[in-house]
Protein backbone atom coordinates (compact mmCIF):
# COMPACT_ATOMS: atom_id res chain seq x y z
CA UNK A 1 0.00 0.00 0.00
CA UNK A 2 1.23 3.52 -0.88
CA UNK A 3 2.88 5.28 2.10
CA UNK A 4 0.66 8.34 1.63
CA UNK A 5 -2.48 6.19 1.78
CA UNK A 6 -1.30 4.38 4.92
CA UNK A 7 -0.57 7.65 6.68
CA UNK A 8 -3.95 9.06 5.66
CA UNK A 9 -5.76 5.96 6.95
CA UNK A 10 -3.84 6.12 10.23
CA UNK A 11 -4.74 9.77 10.63
CA UNK A 12 -8.40 9.16 9.86
CA UNK A 13 -8.57 6.32 12.37
CA UNK A 14 -6.97 8.53 14.99
CA UNK A 15 -9.29 11.43 14.26
CA UNK A 16 -12.33 9.22 14.06
CA UNK A 17 -11.69 7.87 17.53
CA UNK A 18 -10.62 11.07 19.21
CA UNK A 19 -11.31 14.37 17.50
CA UNK A 20 -14.54 14.23 15.52
CA UNK A 21 -16.28 17.64 15.70
CA UNK A 22 -13.84 18.74 18.36
CA UNK A 23 -13.18 22.43 18.91
CA UNK A 24 -9.87 24.08 18.22
CA UNK A 25 -7.52 23.89 21.20
CA UNK A 26 -4.12 25.24 22.14
CA UNK A 27 -1.33 23.82 24.25
CA UNK A 28 -0.91 27.27 25.83
CA UNK A 29 -4.54 27.44 26.91
CA UNK A 30 -4.02 30.16 29.50
CA UNK A 31 -2.95 32.47 26.67
CA UNK A 32 -6.07 31.82 24.62
CA UNK A 33 -8.42 32.90 27.41
CA UNK A 34 -11.73 33.37 25.58
CA UNK A 35 -11.54 29.90 24.02
CA UNK A 36 -10.95 28.51 27.53
CA UNK A 37 -13.71 30.41 29.34
CA UNK A 38 -15.73 33.45 28.17
CA UNK A 39 -15.76 34.64 31.79
CA UNK A 40 -12.02 35.38 31.58
CA UNK A 41 -12.70 38.65 29.74
CA UNK A 42 -11.48 41.36 32.13
CA UNK A 43 -10.75 38.88 34.91
CA UNK A 44 -6.98 39.39 35.18
CA UNK A 45 -6.17 42.54 33.25
CA UNK A 46 -7.73 45.95 32.51
CA UNK A 47 -6.97 45.43 28.82
CA UNK A 48 -5.12 42.83 26.78
CA UNK A 49 -4.71 41.62 23.23
CA UNK A 50 -3.40 38.16 22.23
CA UNK A 51 -2.56 36.52 18.89
CA UNK A 52 -2.05 32.72 18.62
CA UNK A 53 -0.74 30.47 15.85
CA UNK A 54 -0.56 26.67 15.80
CA UNK A 55 0.63 24.21 13.15
CA UNK A 56 0.21 20.44 13.63
CA UNK A 57 1.03 17.13 11.89
CA UNK A 58 3.60 18.67 9.53
CA UNK A 59 5.62 15.44 9.54
CA UNK A 60 3.21 13.26 7.53
CA UNK A 61 0.13 15.18 6.40
CA UNK A 62 -1.04 18.53 5.08
CA UNK A 63 -0.43 20.70 8.16
CA UNK A 64 -3.37 21.64 10.34
CA UNK A 65 -3.13 25.39 10.85
CA UNK A 66 -4.95 27.53 13.39
CA UNK A 67 -4.83 31.30 13.81
CA UNK A 68 -6.64 32.98 16.69
CA UNK A 69 -6.84 36.44 18.21
CA UNK A 70 -8.67 37.97 21.14
CA UNK A 71 -9.06 41.32 22.82
CA UNK A 72 -10.74 42.01 26.15
CA UNK A 73 -11.07 45.08 28.35
CA UNK A 74 -12.76 46.36 31.48
CA UNK A 75 -15.38 48.98 30.68
CA UNK A 76 -15.54 50.65 34.10
CA UNK A 77 -11.87 50.42 35.13
CA UNK A 78 -11.59 54.10 36.12
CA UNK A 79 -14.76 54.20 38.17
CA UNK A 80 -14.07 54.59 41.90
CA UNK A 81 -15.70 52.48 44.63
CA UNK A 82 -17.19 50.08 42.13
CA UNK A 83 -18.78 46.88 43.40
CA UNK A 84 -18.08 44.94 40.27
CA UNK A 85 -16.10 44.90 37.04
CA UNK A 86 -17.91 45.10 33.71
CA UNK A 87 -15.88 43.71 30.82
CA UNK A 88 -16.19 42.79 27.16
CA UNK A 89 -14.16 40.64 24.82
CA UNK A 90 -13.91 39.92 21.11
CA UNK A 91 -12.40 36.68 19.80
CA UNK A 92 -11.64 35.25 16.37
CA UNK A 93 -10.17 32.03 15.08
CA UNK A 94 -9.62 30.34 11.74
CA UNK A 95 -8.76 26.66 11.45
CA UNK A 96 -7.81 24.80 8.25
CA UNK A 97 -7.52 21.02 8.02
CA UNK A 98 -6.23 18.62 5.37
CA UNK A 99 -6.18 18.42 1.59
CA UNK A 100 -9.88 19.29 1.33
CA UNK A 101 -9.14 22.58 3.11
CA UNK A 102 -11.86 22.14 5.70
CA UNK A 103 -12.06 25.60 7.21
CA UNK A 104 -13.79 26.78 10.36
CA UNK A 105 -13.97 30.49 11.11
CA UNK A 106 -15.55 31.96 14.23
CA UNK A 107 -16.15 35.47 15.59
CA UNK A 108 -17.60 35.87 19.09
CA UNK A 109 -18.44 38.72 21.45
CA UNK A 110 -18.21 38.14 25.22
CA UNK A 111 -19.80 40.19 28.03
CA UNK A 112 -18.86 39.67 31.69
CA UNK A 113 -19.58 40.92 35.16
CA UNK A 114 -17.08 40.23 37.95
CA UNK A 115 -18.39 40.79 41.46
CA UNK A 116 -15.67 42.17 43.75
CA UNK A 117 -15.80 40.00 46.88
CA UNK A 118 -12.93 41.80 48.62
CA UNK A 119 -9.58 43.44 47.77
CA UNK A 120 -8.11 40.09 46.75
CA UNK A 121 -10.84 38.18 44.94
CA UNK A 122 -13.67 38.33 42.42
CA UNK A 123 -16.23 35.93 40.99
CA UNK A 124 -17.47 36.53 37.48
CA UNK A 125 -20.06 35.34 35.00
CA UNK A 126 -19.47 35.67 31.28
CA UNK A 127 -21.54 34.91 28.20
CA UNK A 128 -20.63 34.87 24.53
CA UNK A 129 -22.53 34.87 21.28
CA UNK A 130 -21.41 35.04 17.70
CA UNK A 131 -21.31 33.18 14.43
CA UNK A 132 -19.16 30.66 12.66
CA UNK A 133 -18.60 29.52 9.10
CA UNK A 134 -17.52 26.11 7.81
CA UNK A 135 -16.38 25.38 4.27
CA UNK A 136 -14.47 22.79 2.28
CA UNK A 137 -13.12 22.14 -1.20
CA UNK A 138 -15.06 19.10 -2.55
CA UNK A 139 -12.41 18.56 -5.23
CA UNK A 140 -9.49 18.51 -2.82
CA UNK A 141 -9.96 15.03 -1.37
CA UNK A 142 -8.90 11.58 -2.51
CA UNK A 143 -11.56 8.86 -2.21
CA UNK A 144 -11.47 5.07 -2.34
CA UNK A 145 -13.62 5.13 -5.48
CA UNK A 146 -10.85 7.08 -7.27
CA UNK A 147 -8.31 4.25 -7.03
CA UNK A 148 -8.43 2.07 -10.12
CA UNK A 149 -6.79 -0.93 -8.48
CA UNK A 150 -3.21 0.16 -9.03
CA UNK A 151 -3.07 3.90 -8.42
CA UNK A 152 -5.05 7.06 -7.73
CA UNK A 153 -6.95 8.41 -10.77
CA UNK A 154 -8.29 11.95 -10.32
CA UNK A 155 -10.49 11.55 -13.43
CA UNK A 156 -12.68 9.02 -11.64
CA UNK A 157 -15.75 10.33 -9.84
CA UNK A 158 -15.60 10.37 -6.06
CA UNK A 159 -19.30 9.59 -5.77
CA UNK A 160 -19.50 12.01 -2.84
CA UNK A 161 -22.17 14.72 -2.59
CA UNK A 162 -21.91 17.78 -0.37
CA UNK A 163 -25.19 19.68 -0.14
CA UNK A 164 -23.65 22.37 2.06
CA UNK A 165 -19.97 22.87 1.17
CA UNK A 166 -20.16 26.25 2.95
CA UNK A 167 -22.56 27.38 5.65
CA UNK A 168 -22.91 29.82 8.57
CA UNK A 169 -24.13 28.99 12.07
CA UNK A 170 -24.92 30.91 15.26
CA UNK A 171 -23.16 30.04 18.50
CA UNK A 172 -23.49 30.81 22.22
CA UNK A 173 -22.07 29.77 25.60
CA UNK A 174 -21.32 30.85 29.15
CA UNK A 175 -18.66 30.56 31.85
CA UNK A 176 -18.02 31.19 35.55
CA UNK A 177 -14.60 32.33 36.85
CA UNK A 178 -13.10 32.88 40.31
CA UNK A 179 -9.89 34.90 40.74
CA UNK A 180 -7.70 35.55 43.79
CA UNK A 181 -4.50 37.57 44.02
CA UNK A 182 -2.32 38.41 46.98
CA UNK A 183 0.33 40.95 45.94
CA UNK A 184 3.97 40.69 46.90
CA UNK A 185 5.69 43.31 49.04
CA UNK A 186 8.82 43.53 46.89
CA UNK A 187 10.64 41.30 44.41
CA UNK A 188 13.08 39.52 46.73
CA UNK A 189 10.33 38.91 49.29
CA UNK A 190 8.36 37.15 46.54
CA UNK A 191 5.37 36.23 48.69
CA UNK A 192 2.63 36.66 46.09
CA UNK A 193 -0.17 34.12 45.71
CA UNK A 194 -2.70 33.95 42.92
CA UNK A 195 -5.29 31.49 41.65
CA UNK A 196 -7.74 31.31 38.77
CA UNK A 197 -10.48 28.68 38.49
CA UNK A 198 -13.44 28.35 36.19
CA UNK A 199 -16.03 26.22 34.45
CA UNK A 200 -17.66 26.92 31.09
CA UNK A 201 -19.89 25.40 28.44
CA UNK A 202 -19.66 26.22 24.73
CA UNK A 203 -22.25 25.64 21.94
CA UNK A 204 -25.26 25.53 24.27
CA UNK A 205 -27.53 26.04 21.25
CA UNK A 206 -26.12 22.93 19.45
CA UNK A 207 -25.76 24.48 15.95
CA UNK A 208 -25.99 22.39 12.78
CA UNK A 209 -22.55 21.19 11.67
CA UNK A 210 -22.78 18.83 8.68
CA UNK A 211 -21.60 19.40 5.10
CA UNK A 212 -23.97 16.72 3.79
CA UNK A 213 -27.09 18.03 5.50
CA UNK A 214 -26.56 20.92 7.90
CA UNK A 215 -29.37 19.83 10.21
CA UNK A 216 -28.46 16.12 10.27
CA UNK A 217 -25.57 16.65 12.67
CA UNK A 218 -25.29 19.11 15.55
CA UNK A 219 -22.16 20.40 17.21
CA UNK A 220 -21.87 18.89 20.66
CA UNK A 221 -21.51 21.11 23.70
CA UNK A 222 -17.95 21.49 24.98
CA UNK A 223 -17.40 21.53 28.74
CA UNK A 224 -14.32 23.27 30.04
CA UNK A 225 -12.84 23.46 33.55
CA UNK A 226 -9.49 24.76 34.76
CA UNK A 227 -7.43 25.75 37.76
CA UNK A 228 -4.10 27.57 37.57
CA UNK A 229 -2.02 29.42 40.13
CA UNK A 230 1.13 31.42 40.81
CA UNK A 231 3.12 30.67 43.97
CA UNK A 232 6.11 32.83 44.81
CA UNK A 233 9.06 31.05 46.41
CA UNK A 234 9.90 33.18 49.43
CA UNK A 235 13.04 35.32 49.38
CA UNK A 236 13.93 34.38 45.83
CA UNK A 237 13.28 35.52 42.27
CA UNK A 238 11.47 32.29 41.38
CA UNK A 239 7.80 31.31 41.22
CA UNK A 240 5.91 28.12 40.35
CA UNK A 241 2.85 28.27 38.12
CA UNK A 242 0.94 24.96 38.11
CA UNK A 243 -2.15 24.44 36.01
CA UNK A 244 -4.68 21.80 35.00
CA UNK A 245 -7.16 22.11 32.14
CA UNK A 246 -10.05 19.78 31.33
CA UNK A 247 -12.13 19.68 28.14
CA UNK A 248 -14.94 17.30 27.19
CA UNK A 249 -17.00 17.24 23.99
CA UNK A 250 -19.30 14.25 23.64
CA UNK A 251 -16.99 11.22 24.08
CA UNK A 252 -13.79 13.20 23.48
CA UNK A 253 -11.89 14.19 26.61
CA UNK A 254 -8.68 16.19 27.02
CA UNK A 255 -6.68 16.71 30.20
CA UNK A 256 -3.69 19.07 30.11
CA UNK A 257 -1.58 19.54 33.23
CA UNK A 258 1.86 20.77 34.13
CA UNK A 259 4.02 23.49 35.62
CA UNK A 260 5.80 26.70 34.65
CA UNK A 261 8.98 27.83 36.42
CA UNK A 262 9.24 31.63 36.41
CA UNK A 263 12.43 33.58 37.03
CA UNK A 264 12.07 37.32 37.59
CA UNK A 265 14.93 39.13 35.83
CA UNK A 266 13.97 42.59 37.05
CA UNK A 267 11.17 44.07 39.13
CA UNK A 268 10.77 47.39 37.38
CA UNK A 269 11.08 50.84 38.84
CA UNK A 270 7.79 52.18 40.22
CA UNK A 271 9.23 55.64 40.95
CA UNK A 272 11.14 56.50 37.78
CA UNK A 273 9.95 53.89 35.29
CA UNK A 274 13.47 53.60 33.87
CA UNK A 275 13.70 49.88 34.73
CA UNK A 276 11.03 47.64 33.25
CA UNK A 277 9.87 44.33 34.74
CA UNK A 278 11.13 41.26 32.88
CA UNK A 279 10.83 37.51 33.44
CA UNK A 280 11.58 34.14 31.87
CA UNK A 281 9.23 31.16 32.01
CA UNK A 282 10.08 27.49 31.38
CA UNK A 283 7.24 24.96 31.32
CA UNK A 284 6.68 21.23 31.02
CA UNK A 285 3.12 19.98 30.49
CA UNK A 286 1.42 16.75 29.48
CA UNK A 287 -1.71 16.19 27.45
CA UNK A 288 -2.92 12.89 28.90
CA UNK A 289 -2.17 9.93 26.58
CA UNK A 290 -1.35 12.30 23.72
CA UNK A 291 1.69 14.56 24.08
CA UNK A 292 4.47 15.99 26.19
CA UNK A 293 4.71 19.76 25.78
CA UNK A 294 7.73 21.96 26.32
CA UNK A 295 7.02 25.67 26.79
CA UNK A 296 9.05 28.86 26.93
CA UNK A 297 7.94 32.44 27.48
CA UNK A 298 9.67 35.81 27.74
CA UNK A 299 7.93 38.72 29.38
CA UNK A 300 9.05 42.33 29.20
CA UNK A 301 6.88 45.01 30.77
CA UNK A 302 3.53 44.84 28.96
CA UNK A 303 4.70 42.45 26.23
CA UNK A 304 4.88 38.65 26.31
CA UNK A 305 5.88 36.09 23.70
CA UNK A 306 5.59 32.33 24.12
CA UNK A 307 6.50 29.14 22.28
CA UNK A 308 5.35 25.56 22.80
CA UNK A 309 6.16 22.28 21.07
CA UNK A 310 4.16 19.05 21.31
CA UNK A 311 6.02 15.73 21.34
CA UNK A 312 3.44 13.18 20.27
CA UNK A 313 3.28 10.05 22.47
CA UNK A 314 -0.10 8.67 21.33
CA UNK A 315 -0.85 5.68 19.10
CA UNK A 316 -0.14 7.97 16.16
CA UNK A 317 3.59 8.05 17.02
CA UNK A 318 4.34 5.39 14.35
CA UNK A 319 3.57 7.82 11.55
CA UNK A 320 4.11 11.15 13.33
CA UNK A 321 7.61 10.15 14.53
CA UNK A 322 6.73 11.95 17.79
CA UNK A 323 6.43 15.29 15.99
CA UNK A 324 3.09 16.79 16.97
CA UNK A 325 2.98 20.54 16.48
CA UNK A 326 4.36 23.90 17.44
CA UNK A 327 2.62 26.97 18.74
CA UNK A 328 3.34 30.68 19.17
CA UNK A 329 1.59 33.54 20.92
CA UNK A 330 2.12 37.28 21.35
CA UNK A 331 0.43 39.25 24.12
CA UNK A 332 0.12 42.94 24.91
CA UNK A 333 -1.16 43.63 28.43
CA UNK A 334 -2.14 47.19 29.37
CA UNK A 335 -2.48 48.32 32.94
CA UNK A 336 -0.82 46.11 35.52
CA UNK A 337 2.69 45.46 34.28
CA UNK A 338 3.68 41.94 33.31
CA UNK A 339 2.40 38.57 34.37
CA UNK A 340 -0.85 36.82 33.66
CA UNK A 341 -2.06 37.15 37.24
CA UNK A 342 -2.84 40.84 37.54
CA UNK A 343 -4.29 42.67 40.52
CA UNK A 344 -8.01 43.38 40.80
Amino acid sequence: MNKHIKYTIALLLFLGGNLVAQDVHFSQMEYSPLSLNPGLAGANSPMQGIVNYRSQWNSFAVPYKTIAASFDARLNEKKRNKKGIIAAGLSFFNDQVGEMKVKTTSVNLSLCYHLIINRKSTIGLGMYTGFGQRSLDPNGGRWGSQYDGTSYNAALSSGETFNSPSFIFLDAGTGLVYTYKEKQGYMTQNNQRAINAGVAVYHVNRPGYSFVDKNSENLYMRWSAFVNAEIGLLNSRASLLPGIYFQRQKSTMEILYGLYYKYQLSEGSKATGFTRPAALYFGLFSRFKDALIGKFMFEYDQFSAGFAYDINVSSLTTVSKARGGFELFLRFNIGNGGGFRSRI
